[in-house]
């Protein structure tokens, strides 16, 4: 049952204070809270949190995000209770409230708790082999934040069953592939509908047309390249984002942010 605690200066945009997983959680009074975001993800067993006058169960793969110096108290519901935690600090540590709306809290569902999970086993496993590769550690913690971040607003949504069916297996697509060829008639094809339908189900469950939501996401991965990889050129971030044609990045990029890419990367 690993876990670390972060011994080296910070520099990198996000990356972990302490992280663990297969860990026998001990129970923890927290009467000022932690300094630190901080998640929490059972693995085996059930656990029990009490913080904000509020009581969350957590069943295997469901986790909870805390903020900063909130007060907090868990305990084991079952005989041993097993878990995944991270913790979480960084150059611009202070963006993270605004990245997750400001919540205090986030209870996260099973589905994203299995993804979330997922990541930080393979962080874990990837620290105990390379713990100098620091740029794709601080990738991870920004994966994970930003995973947070769109769970605050499709939780509810998973309850639409248009949603469910449709969009959010495309969302699973990009997800997985934003690198390569993907059009919005490719992406449509895979859930047995049309193009315009598709872009009409994307504009009224979040307020944006399908290609916008594969753009917005090709350019906010390709942030995470230019923070975090300062050497490599527009040129190969446009092509690992999927784009196929290095002006049209630009263009797109500047259309977006209000700056080109190598703006951008002076400014972060």
């Amino acid at each position: 049952m690993p876990i670390y605690f972060r011994n080296t200066p910070v520099t990198e945009p996000f990356t972990f204070d302490s992280i663990g997983n297969n860990w026998i959680q001990d129970q923890m009074n927290r009467p000022k809270g932690y300094p630190k975001y901080h998640y929490l993800q059972t693995e085996k067993g059930r656990g029990i949190l009490k913080v904000q006058g509020k009581k969350y169960t957590l069943n295997p793969h469901e986790g909870l995000l805390i903020a900063p110096f909130i007060p907090h108290f868990y305990y084991s519901s079952d005989t041993s209770w097993q878990t995944t935690f991270i913790t979480f600090t960084g150059t611009i540590e202070s963006s993270i409230s605004q990245l997750l709306d400001n919540r205090q809290i986030i209870f996260v569902e099973k589905e994203l708790g299995i993804q979330l999970g997922a990541i930080i086993s393979q962080m874990v496993e990837n620290y105990e082999t390379h713990p100098e590769d620091i740029l794709s550690i601080s990738m991870d913690c920004y994966r994970i934040l930003m995973h947070l971040s769109n769970g605050i607003h499709t939780q509810d949504l998973m309850k639409e069953p248009l949603y469910q069916r449709y969009v959010a297996p495309v969302i699973r697509e990009i997800e997985r592939h934003f690198d390569q060829n993907l059009t919005v008639q490719s992406l449509s094809h895979q859930v047995y509908i049309t193009p315009q339908y598709l872009s009409r189900l994307f504009q009224k469950f979040l307020g944006c047309s399908t290609y916008e939501y594969l753009t917005t996401y090709r350019i906010n991965k390709a942030k995470e390249y230019l923070m975090l990889h300062q050497r490599m050129e527009v040129q190969e971030i446009a092509g690992k984002t999927g784009f196929l044609d290095t002006s049209h990045f630009i263009a797109m990029f500047r259309k977006q942010t209000g700056v080109t890419p190598l703006e951008f990367r002076k400014i972060n």
